[in-house]
This record gives structure tokens, sequence and C-alpha cells, in this order.
């Protein structure tokens, strides 16, 4: 069963932080699969994962692109795994999948100041929590640092 996190973005948004948590996964040996909730922003995070940093780039490819099954990291608005991922990334008010059993985690990334998607976060916890399932949470500092809170 995949370990849950959740990301409480506060002080930086999912552009900052997307790519550093991207390179810790690829370090870790693990495949990554971001699902998008539309094409634009799909568009935009694969601009940004090219060009985030002068001297680095992530590794990726979109879902649909005839070698994503090889992509270390595969961007998608669909619930599908092109690329067989270890980890799964649900950003931009895509929801925590029921099938979370082909993942070792299952990230949601949200963003703290839109009521919408704390809304959305909030009842994907107690949806997890009912089915007696294990979740971390981890929320920025106003440095844009991680703390575990619960």
């Amino acid at each position: 069963m995949a370990e849950i996190w959740f990301y409480h973005l506060q002080s930086r948004p999912l552009e900052q932080v997307l790519p550093t948590l991207l390179e810790r996964s690829l370090a870790r040996g693990w495949k990554v699969v971001v699902e998008c909730s539309s094409r634009e922003r799909l568009a935009s995070l694969d601009d940004r994962l090219w060009t985030y940093a002068d001297d680095s780039f992530l590794p990726h490819g979109t879902a649909g692109e005839p070698d994503a099954a090889g992509n270390p990291i595969v961007l998608t608005t669909d619930s599908d795994n092109p690329n067989a991922a270890q980890v799964r990334f649900c950003v931009d008010g895509v929801r925590i999948p029921d099938a979370l059993d082909t993942y070792e985690r299952v990230i949601l990334m949200f963003d703290g100041d839109d009521p919408e998607a704390l809304a959305s976060a909030r009842e994907d916890w107690k949806k997890l929590r009912a089915r007696g399932l294990a979740a971390t949470y981890w929320q920025q500092d106003d440095t844009g640092r991680w703390e575990k809170k619960a």
C-alpha cells in the first residue's frame, strides 16, 4: 500500500517546489507520474521542468508521446500510469486516486490560499482515514521549508 503525503503549499507556489521534489524522487530511483487538471497546466509545468534551473533540467515527457513509457517523469491529465511510476503527484486540484496499490507513494499538493483546494484536501484526508489508511501532512513554513504536522 502506498504512503500518502499531503503537501500544503503556502509560501511558495507549485512551480517552485515541484522540481525539487521530483529530483528527490528520481534520486531514490523512482519513476514519477504527475497528474494535472488541464492540458494548459500540463503545458505550463512541461515548460517549467525544462527551464527551472540554468544548470539543470528534469528529464520528462507527456502522456501520449510515443516514448512516454521510457521517461522517468511523465506529465498527464489522466489517471493512467504510462511509465509504471512508483510515485504519483496529484497537483492543481487533482484528487487522491482510489487505487493506491500500484504506487509506493502518492503525493497531493494543494494551494493553502485556495479555499476550494483546501476543502478538497480535507475531504481526501477524511476519506483516507475512514478507509483506515495512514497519511502524512506537510506544511510550508515562511521560508518554504517543509514541516511535518501530522
